[in-house]
């Protein structure tokens, strides 16, 4: 993804940030694997909080340069602690549940969070484009859950895909461990458009900054109900959606939506 010029740089260390329009954008910046090391880790979720707390945020986008998105976890640090006196489970079991940690944060976030994919997104990376709300491919992005050809399985990825991919799709994914391309994540309903190269910052931009201008509260109680109606059996999901229909026609930026529609002007959110 072209480089993205914002109000704010910070260039230091494996993840670049920068903010323009109400989007913070998080850029993966450890060529040329752009691995999901636990230090990643942690400085990707430390993001992702301090956009949730930032008011000035109202979009997160994830993107990267080069060849690769994100390539998942990095193996040489989980084969470095096969020596340890565990054999390395100590290591493997805070990396995946801090890794579990982050990627569980994303859907629970209260802004939207849109994955910008213009390369190849492997195990954990395809896992961080499934996790996220929306994802934007270039066509020559390709995606892989390869843990079947390292002797292992794609089990937490899984997590992410069979929520995302029909199961048969999401199956061919795991049980095969081979190259999709963007057309077929596409199909499957693991990214939502795909787009030449050259457009892609411009696509993935248009659709941050509209999803900012909408109200933040809406969007907040939105993208939380879209996710708790999902574990719910039918009558009780449109149960809780109506509930969540009253409260949040009852908001005051509702009431100055609809006031600003019947007036044709453009409204003027506050956030409540």
């Amino acid at each position: 993804m072209a480089e993205v010029v914002g109000i704010e740089r910070n260039d230091s260390g494996p993840l670049k940030v920068s903010r323009k329009n109400g989007v913070m954008y998080l850029e993966f910046a450890a060529p040329p694997a752009h691995v999901l090391s636990l230090e990643t880790i942690g400085l990707l979720h430390a993001r992702l909080d301090e956009a949730r707390a930032d008011a000035d945020v109202s979009v997160v986008v994830l993107c990267s340069s080069g060849k690769v998105f994100c390539s998942g976890h990095d193996l040489k640090e989980m084969r470095a602690h096969r020596g340890d006196n565990d054999g390395g489970r100590a290591f493997l079991e805070e990396l995946f549940r801090r890794c579990a940690e982050m990627m569980k944060a994303i859907p629970a976030h209260p802004k939207p969070v849109i994955a910008a994919v213009d390369g190849i997104a492997t195990a954990a990376g395809c896992q961080l484009v499934a996790s996220c709300d929306l994802a934007i491919a270039s066509d020559r992005a390709t995606f892989c859950t390869p843990g079947v050809n390292l002797g292992g399985f794609c089990s937490t990825p899984m997590v992410a895909l069979s929520r995302n991919l029909t199961p048969k799709h999401a199956m061919e994914m795991l049980l095969t461990g081979e190259m999709v391309d963007a057309a077929a994540a596409r199909d499957f309903g693991l990214v939502n458009r795909v787009v030449p190269p050259e457009y892609l910052n411009q696509v993935v931009r248009k659709y941050a900054e509209t999803i900012a201008s909408k109200s933040s509260s809406a969007i907040a109680y939105g993208k939380r109900a879209f996710y708790r109606q999902l574990e719910m059996p039918l009558a009780q999901a449109y149960d809780f959606a109506s509930e969540i229909m009253v409260e949040g026609f009852l908001t005051d930026d509702a009431c100055e939506g609809m006031t600003a529609f019947l007036e044709k002007r453009d409204p003027k959110w506050t956030g409540d």
